[in-house]
């Protein structure tokens, strides 16, 4: 506690009472808004765009909230996270073609995949620190790409197309985005779960000094891979979903580096290591996006359009938007989820 709540604590509390009633007001309107939204498609029609720009953004909460548990809160920035996009996709895709399972159905299973190499990644590559474990990223998804190019039984380079989901196409899209809907709920509330427990004050120590977070008696190695490999299932479960829902998929699709790089991107855009700033930033991240594509057409105009925002963001916003808000005392009550 601060002086201030030691002298006053009824204060505090009240204080705390109000803005723990103000975040759960906000995240049950929001959460009856967007289980809701799609009545609108059933009871007028004409809603396709918006279906599919919010179900790419809630996967894009899913993908940034889970990357924060080894890049926000162990720190260990990781260019390589679009791997078990991959994995994941691919893994659901084969069930899918060769086995006849829905990816519906397999996603879970993909995610569980993604997760299990992510225990042998994070074991082999988290022996490094610092810069040379962004350089072992970037250099796993140039294998995974090169792997992945040569694999004849998924398509290689020319990749592998899967069926159209045998919907009319008013409401095709709709299981997507209550799939997609739930991994981003999901993946927060892991996050949530995984910040307010032991485990992750221990990969904040680690994330503030290292060193002094081992001599302390914190597991560092043990905790360091745990948070990669459950980074790696959401994402994992990402890819299944994504996959069957551009019902095509090619090793270029997943494992391009600016691919890696967005995951980063929006995290660090709404300020990583709490729960709340990576789903802002998804949602700023692609909403920006999407309007500068909008406005300059498919072109690499829109890339640095981003870029400069970005970069005016962070000159202004150095631990991002919400980061830099919760710093200076700024920051709504209801998006502050810690």
């Amino acid at each position: 506690m601060t002086s201030a709540e030691n002298i006053f604590p009824e204060k505090s509390a009240t204080t705390n009472d109000g803005r723990s009633m103000s975040r759960r007001v906000f995240i049950g309107l929001l959460l009856v808004a967007t289980l809701g939204f799609p009545l609108m498609q059933l009871a007028f029609g004409g809603m396709s765009y918006w279906l599919h720009m919010l179900l790419f953004i809630y996967m894009n909460v899913a993908i940034a909230s889970s990357w924060n548990i080894i890049g926000g809160y162990a720190g260990y920035i990781s260019l390589g996270h679009n791997v078990f996009f991959a994995i994941g996709g691919y893994a659901a895709a084969i069930f899918f073609a060769y086995y006849g399972v829905s990816p519906f159905i397999a996603a879970p299973l993909a995610g569980l995949i993604a997760t299990a190499i992510g225990f042998v990644l994070g074991w082999v590559m988290l022996r490094t620190r610092g810069p040379t474990f962004i350089i072992s990223t970037i250099a796993l998804v140039l294998l995974t790409k090169i792997l992945l190019d040569n694999w004849d039984y998924i398509g290689g380079a020319n990749g592998i197309s899967l069926p159209l989901l045998d919907l009319p196409v008013e409401i095709v899209k709709l299981p997507f985005y209550y799939y997609m809907l739930a991994l981003a709920i999901g993946a927060t509330y892991m996050s949530y779960r995984i910040r307010r427990s032991k485990f992750g004050l221990g990969l904040r120590a680690i994330s503030q000094d290292e060193t002094k977070a081992e001599v302390a008696g914190v597991p560092t190695r043990l905790y360091k891979i745990l948070a990669f490999a459950l980074s790696g299932f959401f994402i994992g479960m990402a890819g299944a979903l994504w996959g069957y829902y551009m019902t095509y998929l090619s090793p270029v699709i997943f494992l391009s580096i600016l691919v890696g790089a967005k995951f980063v991107l929006m995290t660090i855009l709404g300020g990583r290591g709490t729960v709340a700033e990576p789903v802002v930033g998804a949602v700023l991240f692609i909403s920006a996006n999407e309007f500068f594509v909008a406005w300059f057409g498919a072109t690499e105009l829109n890339i640095v359009a981003t870029g400069l925002m970005l970069v005016a963001v962070l000159m202004f916003f150095p631990e991002g938007i919400l980061g830099t808000l919760k710093q200076k005392g700024r920051l709504p009550k209801m998006l502050d989820w810690d």
